[in-house]
């Protein structure tokens, strides 16, 4: 495979809102970001990626983009973001957008001439089709629960498509005139020196054009959007206009992408992200998938730590020898990793947490760490459904209502899945509002941020956030890059409930990862005898010359084998 300058980087997502407050005013901004550039360099941060910041009426949190050139005032000016792009050049820092071209705002400009005319021009940029039997065109749910038609404004039998919130209408991908739109937009802010982009909800941009009904999966007679991405002829269609953009944007500027791809053929992974692909990389949602459910949260399950392990190594295998990966813990719309995947008497251990940290950081592929992971922050909890921002746990808590749930006990799946659980502000500090802003913050802060902040890890040599250092360098150090970032990984010990282990080998070294997730101690027998410890979370353990050694609950090692 050909080496690529992404390679050996590694991410950092900021959600903006949440992120710091630099004007007192409750929102996270751009200027905010630019003060903290020397905080993601000591961590080891090489690309940032800035969740949306463009103007939006943030019906969806800036997903509902009215206008792709401008940015919104709440997070600055142009300007703003021109230095941030300045700065960030200064620390070897690549910025990357967020490209969101499934769907746009019903403020952007496209929409509102739309409905003014909808048999002109701009009426063949979204999905307008009349009703069917006094109903909407097919019985689609949206992903935030609903139908996933709405009436086009001044109109009784015409519809428009939104998969997502009815302030996002989709836009129409079969029509040229639209994307070459899109991508002069993409031209024009690649030339301005942004890296590249992480790009939202791609998959959806290709219907089944004949919009027909799918049986009912839920008590609302409706059906899951997604079902449609199954008919015969989407994928391919699908293939055709990521081929197109890839052309005439990403490749001319060398631009680093990152797709949201869910519901993929994995026997077609090497469109996406193979040395032809249509991506630079995408994430990995195998282990975000686990426990989830038709019917929603209602009867969502959190996953033991055996299955994340099962999911990230079945996901390792299917990518080996045809690209690399995004490995991610958590993002902006899944709830925090530590209280995800670790049972609930280990979400406040710090051990437990390095334990994921490395289970995730070592594997092959790129480690996108998402706004104060590093600090292990967890979920939050809400006292009312009124307490929540968010969109679609607004839909989920009435998904629960309906499925017979109590209030409280609908609150309670919400508040374990909730996005707002990872859209909490950033705790930097003890002191009032966590540090992040000397107003009223937009979102309430999680109380436990007077135990869990970056100034009090900052000072303490075996926080959470100093592993974190320790893993990005390790990945980075001249001496095990090639075993690390371009070698082979390795899944070993799988008879071992909880553990999860790996080998990395390249440049003629030979280094194994082991994590043990779980609260028991347990004696392995290891594939090799062991050279050197590189890094061990806590104190005893392994040692040079053994090929055995007794793992402590959450011990999490990287050793390096004799050849």
């Amino acid at each position: 495979m050909e080496r690529q300058w992404w390679h050996n980087k590694a991410a950092y997502q900021i959600w903006p809102k949440s992120f710091y407050d630099s004007n007192g005013d409750g929102v996270g901004d751009l200027p905010g970001i630019t003060a903290k550039l020397d905080y993601l360099k000591d961590l080891g941060v090489d690309i940032i990626w800035l969740s949306p910041v463009y103007q939006s009426p943030l019906a969806d949190q800036g997903y509902d983009i009215s206008d792709y050139q401008a940015i919104d005032p709440r997070f600055g000016t142009m300007e703003d973001m021109d230095r941030l792009l300045e700065e960030a050049r200064k620390r070897d820092i690549r910025l990357v957008m967020d490209l969101v071209v499934n769907h746009c705002s019903d403020e952007h400009i496209w929409f509102k001439k739309a409905v003014e005319d909808p048999e002109g021009p701009y009426g063949q940029y979204f999905y307008f089709r009349k009703g069917k039997n006094g109903k909407p065109p097919c019985n689609w749910r949206g992903y935030f629960g609903g139908s996933a038609w709405s009436l086009v404004p001044g109109q009784s039998d015409l519809y428009y498509l939104h998969l997502f919130h009815e302030k996002q209408p989709d836009l129409n991908w079969e029509n040229p005139a639209l994307r070459r739109e899109i991508y002069n937009m993409i031209n024009w802010w690649l030339d301005k020196g942004v890296a590249g982009f992480r790009i939202d909800a791609i998959v959806n941009i290709k219907k089944d054009l004949a919009f027909r009904d799918y049986p009912a999966d839920r008590p609302d007679g409706l059906s899951d959007c997604r079902r449609m991405l199954s008919e015969p002829g989407v994928a391919e269609g699908l293939g055709d206009f990521l081929e197109e953009m890839k052309r005439e944007t990403f490749a001319p500027h060398k631009a680093f992408t990152v797709g949201e791809v869910f519901d993929t053929d994995p026997a077609r992974l090497a469109e996406f992200i193979g040395p032809e692909g249509h991506f630079s990389t995408m994430f990995d949602f195998a282990p975000t998938c686990l426990g989830k459910d038709a019917q929603g949260w209602a009867r969502a399950k959190q996953p033991t730590t055996t299955q994340y392990r099962d999911a990230c190594f079945g996901s390792q295998r299917q990518a080996a020898g045809v690209g690399f990966l995004a490995n991610i813990i958590e993002n902006h719309d899944e709830p925090r990793g530590v209280s995800q995947y670790l049972p609930k008497d280990a979400q406040d251990n710090e051990r437990a947490k390095t334990c994921l940290a490395t289970a995730s950081v070592l594997l092959r592929g790129i480690p996108f760490l998402y706004q104060g992971q590093e600090l292990g922050m967890t979920n939050t909890r809400f006292e009312r459904i009124e307490d929540v921002d968010d969109v679609s746990t607004h839909g989920e808590y009435a998904a629960c209502l309906a499925l017979g749930l109590t209030e409280a006990q609908a609150l309670d799946a919400c508040a374990q899945y909730s996005r707002d659980n990872a859209r909490t502000p950033v705790q930097w500090t003890d002191g009032e509002n966590a540090g992040f802003t000397t107003g009223t913050p937009w979102i309430g802060v999680n109380p436990n941020y007077t135990r869990i902040n970056a100034r009090e890890q900052q000072a303490r040599p075996d926080s959470v956030l100093n592993w974190y250092k320790k893993l990005l360098a390790l990945r980075k150090d001249p001496r095990w890059e090639e075993a690390l970032v371009w070698g082979d990984c390795e899944p070993v010990l799988e008879e071992e409930e909880g553990l999860m282990a790996y080998r990395r080998t390249g440049g003629g070294k030979t280094l194994l990862v082991v994590c043990n997730l779980s609260e028991l101690p347990r004696s392995l027998a290891l594939p090799g005898t062991i050279r050197q410890v590189l890094l061990n979370s806590q104190e005893g353990g392994p040692q040079p010359g053994f090929d055995r050694y007794a793992a402590q609950p959450w011990q999490a090692v990287v050793l390096e084998l004799e050849q």
